[in-house]
């Protein structure tokens, strides 16, 4: 049986109390005070995520582009050091091995970020389609990775540095200290706020977790674990790898047909996923709103007229909406938004509805 990891941050969520639970194979905080608490804080304020259960790959070589171009279904050719770019890495029948971010560091050298429970199961797929003047090395051990989101993350974090955070645009990164340690400072997101994410030395990891904490403090920081984390990508609709992604399931199907690029030469899971959008997906991802009291949940099964016409990838009550909502799919010809269906929970049908998504979205 494998051993359960800690992130080098084990330490401090325990003494702030955090209730610690087992995810992705590592000892996580899922809450420190109370998820809807946290939820409300990243909305309102800010909030800080210790994210160093995620995989970081480093791929590097004279043939290291064409290597990922070949392994990703988006295009890297649209990316140029300093920035980074999102993508599913599919297997030969279309499904989905993992979604991760792209960073290119340097004209041949890139970092992947992946799911915490897909590191290994990455890296061997990395290892197994590895082609010559081709360097794998999985950094994850030696790196921690914060996450600050929230409106008032901006200000938080430049009390820490000189680089100028305004100027990083979405998607992209920059090489600055925070507090004196050298990170790669980047702007993609998870919560459907802005903020930024920190990658640099685990031997670091408790120093800048309270400088950073200690920075929040006036701006009403507070420290956020999964739960938190995962209710903020819910409500803004953005896929969880286990619940609306897996290796049975196409970027097709689960609506990021943006990000899959045919106009490439090849790529894995080319030719089936053609076929696929040839033949267009039978299911749709679509937004679930409960009419009756209730909570979808994970694995809930969809029913119409007796007919079960899909199951529920995600599901719980959304703090910033104040409602019932699930991610579902659904057969296509019940997809429309507006129409209505039953939920099953306790083996009871349930009303709901479908809704448009995301479920949220911040002003800009």
């Amino acid at each position: 049986m494998q051993e359960v990891k800690r992130t080098p941050l084990y330490q401090v969520h325990v003494a702030a109390g955090a209730k610690m639970v087992e995810f992705g194979g590592w000892q996580m905080p899922v809450q420190y005070e109370g998820i809807i608490k946290e939820h409300q804080a990243v909305r309102s304020a800010a909030g800080l995520f210790d994210v160093s259960h995620m995989g970081e790959i480093e791929i590097s070589g004279p043939a290291a582009k064409d290597f990922v171009q070949k392994l990703i279904t988006n295009d890297l050719t649209r990316l140029a050091p300093g920035k980074a770019i999102y993508s599913p890495m599919c297997n030969p029948q279309g499904g989905t091995i993992d979604d991760l971010l792209v960073y290119q560091l340097e004209d041949q050298q890139y970092l992947l970020v992946v799911n915490a429970s897909n590191t290994d199961k990455d890296f061997n797929w990395l290892k197994d389609n590895q082609i010559p003047d081709v360097d794998i090395k999985n950094v994850s051990d030696v790196t921690c990775q914060l996450a600050l989101q929230g409106p008032k993350g901006e200000k938080i974090l430049q009390k820490l540095t000189a680089v100028k955070l305004a100027e990083i645009k979405p998607f992209s990164f920059v090489y600055g200290t925070v507090e004196g340690i050298n990170c790669l400072i980047s702007r993609t997101g998870y919560t459907g706020e802005a903020g930024f994410e920190l990658y640099f030395p685990a031997a670091h990891a408790e120093m800048l977790w309270h400088a950073i904490m200690d920075a929040g403090a006036p701006e009403g920081i507070t420290a956020a674990g999964l739960g938190a984390r995962d209710t903020l990508r819910f409500e803004a609709a953005l896929a969880l790898y286990g619940h609306e992604l897996t290796d049975d399931i196409s970027p097709l199907m689960a609506g990021l047909g943006w990000t899959v690029k045919f106009n490439k030469p090849e790529f894995i899971g080319k030719e089936a996923l053609l076929r696929q959008k040839e033949a267009g997906p039978a299911y749709k991802l679509v937004g679930i709103e409960m009419i009756d009291r209730g909570i979808p949940r994970q694995g809930y099964v969809l029913v119409k007229e007796d007919q079960e016409i899909g199951w529920l990838t995600s599901g719980t009550f959304a703090p910033t909406i104040g409602k019932n909502l699930g991610l579902a799919y659904v057969l296509v010809e019940h997809a429309a938004i507006g129409s209505e269906l039953a939920v099953m929970i306790r083996n009871k049908p349930l009303k709901a509805k479908i809704v448009e998504k995301p479920f949220y979205k911040r002003e800009v």
